[in-house]
């Protein structure tokens, strides 16, 4: 055995010099050894079995050899990487904690850990510490981990072609309990859907303001907004359900939070519009080579956006349709994006395209400069990698205007409406002579004499808010079905 081999056990766990401290000094302590004792067993000084006690200093093998003799046990007790004691394993967690760079950057000075610092004072200051730990690791690694967890779903919706089969049946079935025949779900099947799922409605004017909806599973109520919210009022209340239907759980990490939302938007849209009624009208329109987002909108009474999506379920797998959908901030920044039909999206190094630039000559962008924005908008761009053709409309939010986009290679768009636009662009993107480099000129005389302030869109470059649901004031919320609670 080595100096090197000392530091770890046979499956390559490091050995941590205050866990062998302190199982020195409870074995001198049984066998009423002083300080003095041990060092003249092992020709040291005291101080220098103290320091060794203490941690302080890692041991040679020599001096744990000379140890694990003086004490009477074998080597390997002293190696052993459980503390010899509960208190003993508070302590080497104090000590660690006060040793890291978290405890040096708060400016605090050392902490004494003396026998009269009871278990319950130590448990409490590392309860404290783990919790600065976990908020500064938060902050670190969310903005990462969303954009890591927003690609592998991309990846994911894009394997399946954004069609998932298993929440096709769950909503047929759910429909069904309910006698819903097909067309336009009106807002008294979904409250007798909300029934057959044992829940009461109940719209209030207190609903707290970061949510849709708040579930009651206690006592099986599902609380919506009593006013109008700009938002199809449907939708709310079939997102509840969905995640009852679903047997959501509270999520894990923010790739399962983001798992969460995607299916249960994906049921609720699927239980808005339905998939044989769908598949049944959009077969009809491709056979008279007239596919429209906008006809399947009115023909289910959904918004722009649920169509869009929607669309995006059913036409690869049931129309043989590959497909991109793409929603953008008036800013030019992407909001939700998909693909299974090679549009090349801007990336970030992660792969991520949210908070992402849409090329200036996109359809996405181009439709924010006409002015009729209750027509659906058509343009072919020549892109890279092919030609592509998109329909986009705007809707109007809070955050601003959004453009919502569809769209598909060329040799698909023979069975859409609106393929004979004359509007078209060509994109070099990622180019930056695209769009993205200023014209000669105009840089030479502005780049030195100007100095612009921009506004970021904070809810794309933030990290994720903290909480089990994020975005959510968990104790507005439970002081909220307190309030509600029935008595």
């Amino acid at each position: 055995m080595t100096d090197r081999d000392v530091a770890y056990t046979d499956d390559e766990e490091m050995i941590d010099s205050l866990t062998i401290g302190r199982r020195v000094r409870q074995l001198r302590t049984e066998r009423g050894m002083t300080l003095d004792d041990l060092g003249a067993a092992i020709g040291r000084a005291a101080s220098q079995v103290s320091v060794i006690e203490n941690g302080k200093r890692e041991a040679k093998l020599s001096e744990l050899q000379g140890l694990a003799r003086a004490l009477d046990v074998p080597l390997d007790r002293l190696l052993s990487t459980e503390a010899p004691t509960g208190r003993a394993a508070l302590e080497i967690s104090l000590e660690r904690a006060q040793r890291g760079p978290l405890y040096a950057s708060l400016g605090l000075p050392p902490l004494p850990v003396r026998k009269t610092l009871s278990d319950e004072a130590i448990g409490t200051i590392l309860g404290l510490h783990a919790e600065l730990e976990r908020l500064h690791r938060e902050r670190a690694a969310t903005p990462e981990e969303a954009r890591r967890a927003n690609t592998e779903l991309r990846r994911t919706m894009r394997r399946q072609d954004n069609y998932f089969a298993e929440l096709e049946a769950t909503a047929a079935e759910l429909l069904g309990a309910v006698g819903h025949a097909g067309g336009p779900l009106s807002q008294r099947v979904a409250s007798d859907l909300a029934s057959h799922l044992g829940f009461t409605l109940h719209y209030v004017a207190d609903l707290p303001s970061s949510t849709r909806s708040v579930t009651d599973l206690k006592n099986g109520r599902i609380y919506l907004p009593a006013t109008g919210t700009g938002h199809d009022p449907r939708s709310a209340l079939l997102q509840a359900l969905a995640s009852f239907a679903l047997g959501e759980k509270e999520p894990r990490d923010y790739a399962d939070f983001l798992r969460q939302r995607v299916e249960t938007n994906y049921l609720s849209a699927a239980m808005l519009i339905p998939e044989k009624g769908a598949v049944d009208f959009l077969t009809a329109a491709k056979g008279r080579k007239q596919l429209s987002v906008e006809d399947l909108r009115d023909a289910f009474a959904v918004s722009y956006e649920t169509a869009a999506h929607r669309f995006t379920n059913l036409a690869t797998q049931h129309l043989g349709i590959p497909v991109h959908f793409l929603k953008v901030h008036e800013s030019g920044t992407i909001s939700k994006a998909y693909e299974n039909d090679g549009a090349a999206f801007p990336t970030d190094v992660l792969g991520a395209v949210e908070g992402q630039l849409v090329c200036r000559k996109w359809s996405a962008r181009q439709v924010f400069d006409v002015a009729d924005r209750f027509s659906p908008y058509h343009q072919y761009t020549d892109k890279p990698k092919g030609t592509y053709w998109c329909t986009s409309s705007i809707q109007a939010t809070a955050q601003g205007a959004f453009s919502v986009s569809v769209g598909t290679p060329f040799a698909h768009v023979k069975w859409f409406r609106g393929r004979d636009t004359a509007n078209r662009q060509v994109s070099t993107c990622p180019d930056p002579e695209c769009c993205r480099t200023a014209p000669v000129d105009l840089a030479t005389k502005w780049e030195s004499q100007s100095w612009p302030s921009a506004r970021l869109q904070s809810s794309l470059l933030a990290a994720m808010p903290t909480g089990v649901f994020p975005g959510v004031d968990s104790t507005e919320v439970y002081e909220f079905l307190e309030a509600h609670s029935p008595r």
